[in-house]
């Protein structure tokens, strides 16, 4: 175990060094400068995910499903991730989170886009879509978006289900003292009682959950924030200063280098907001929506709150906690999460117990949508009924088992969906801007595909008939 740990290790070094690095932020700023920097229509993205589009066609409401792929990004990754980020690569990692976070916004809208463009109608009325479709239909790579279905199906086990089943056993453990048997058990039969309901009975759940478990968490870091006062500023100094620039060890931090502020922010930030991981456009196209453009802003808004919000909070609660109480413990991301929030009274150990908690458990809901998915590209209906129940049986046993080597593979498996992920996006940019184009800077964003095919038409229409008159003597 311990070869194959060490292995893992090794593997994830490779795969996340600078040839990832140059692709996941090369693909974010190449589609925000061919794109006109999307990041502009935040607002305008923020506004489209409450509106219903009930006319259009799909699966679930615009909002559920960006409910639904915000339960899956916001999980342990935005509170345990972030603090794993700067023990493991200092204060400046929180900045290239950050940075991975707000260029990111521009890829999840490709993402978007390309979910709904190349979606499919099953014979029983469903729609599904993701990168494999886009890769299918869109490139005709059939062989890459097997493998990318198969990662998918994998990473599930890991990202989205031992990791975060684990994280709440830990926290029920350490605050309640409740045995990971218990709970673990406990969990299995919450998550199975939602996700055989399938798509709708998640979207259900997590439309409820997830508005609630963010703005109690943002309040909550809002306060801490407010107690950290004298110390906020400091903090966000030290988090740009030492972002591009070898931290120095002092005021409770270790000593690091730019490449690993660098490394272990990005690779937080995907596992975080998912952005080119490929995982959200899955949910997204089952997103009843009149045109893809609609539901790519309304997918971008959900990196907004993920990274360029919640996650900047949290690094700047534990930065400005470590400077203001330099006895705190760098021994790994879940007792440095700890040790911050337990400097701060009254609110400081609930608020993380229920961060944890809420987020951990949605993550487990949006990411069993995911893994089920993938297998089901893979092998049809047949086997996603078994794919359910072991997911359900495996969150058990990600309660009661040492997760090391699991958080290990969940980034190994997170880069190899990336790739193919980022390849499609890459090839299919023209398809992107071109969509782009039609609804977005024409401003036609209230335009269905059916309009502007009809419109489309009787344009050629008229040209030939103009064509025809022309022609005659």
């Amino acid at each position: 175990m311990e070869q194959i740990n060490q292995w893992l290790i090794d593997f994830s070094g490779i795969l996340w060094g600078w040839p990832m690095i140059i692709l996941l932020l090369g693909t974010h700023i190449f589609l925000t400068i061919r794109l006109h920097f999307p990041q502009r229509y935040i607002f305008k993205a923020i506004s489209l995910s409450v509106k219903k589009d009930k006319e259009a066609q799909g699966d679930v409401s615009q909002f559920a499903s960006l409910a639904t792929a915000l339960a899956a990004t916001i999980g342990t990754g935005n509170i345990i991730g972030v603090a794993t980020a700067i023990a493991l690569g200092g204060p400046g990692a929180v900045l290239w989170c950050w940075l991975t976070g707000v260029f990111g916004i521009a890829t999840k809208y490709a993402e978007g886009l390309l979910a709904i463009k190349y979606r499919q109608k099953k014979p029983n009325g469903k729609t599904v879509g993701g990168p494999m479709y886009a890769l299918e239909y869109g490139l005709g790579w059939k062989w890459l978006a097997v493998l990318f279905a198969l990662f998918t199906a994998i990473s599930a086990f890991g990202i989205g289900n031992t990791v975060q089943a684990n994280a709440i056993s830990t926290v029920a453990q350490e605050t309640y003292h409740i045995s990971p048997y218990i709970s673990g058990a406990i969990i299995a039969l919450m998550v199975a009682a939602v996700i055989l309901g399938g798509v709708k009975s998640i979207a259900h759940v997590c439309s409820a959950l997830v508005p609630l478990m963010a703005i109690i968490y943002i309040i909550g870091c809002l306060y801490i924030i407010c107690v950290n006062g004298p110390y906020v500023w400091p903090a966000i100094k030290l988090i740009c200063e030492s972002a591009f620039s070898p931290q120095a060890a002092g005021g409770g931090f270790v000593g690091t280098t730019v490449m690993m502020a660098a490394r272990f922010g990005i690779a937080r930030g995907l596992f975080s907001n998912e952005s080119g991981l490929g995982s959200a456009p899955i949910v997204a196209a089952a997103a009843q929506t009149r045109n893809p453009v609609r539901q790519a802003l309304v997918s971008s808004s959900g990196t907004f709150w993920d990274t360029v919000v919640i996650c900047a909070m949290t690094g700047i609660v534990i930065v400005s906690s470590v400077i203001a109480y330099p006895d705190i413990s760098f021994d790994n991301g879940a007792v440095l999460t700890h040790a911050a929030f337990s400097k701060i009274p009254v609110v400081g150990k609930p608020l993380l117990t229920f961060g944890l908690l809420t987020f951990a458990f949605s993550t487990i809901l949006g990411w069993s949508y995911y893994g089920e998915k993938g297998m089901e590209y893979l092998s049809g209906k047949r086997w996603v009924i078994a794919y359910r129940l072991a997911f359900i049986i495996v969150v058990f046993i990600g309660s009661v088992m040492n997760l090391e080597i699991v958080w290990n593979l969940a980034d190994c498996m997170n880069a190899l969906m990336a790739i193919p992920n980022l390849i499609s996006l890459l090839a299919l940019s023209g398809v992107i801007v071109y969509e782009t184009r039609k609804y977005l800077w024409n401003k036609q964003l209230d335009l269905s595909d059916e309009d502007t095919e009809i419109s489309a038409t009787g344009v050629e229409a008229q040209s030939e008939c103009h064509d025809a008159d022309s022609a005659r003597p």
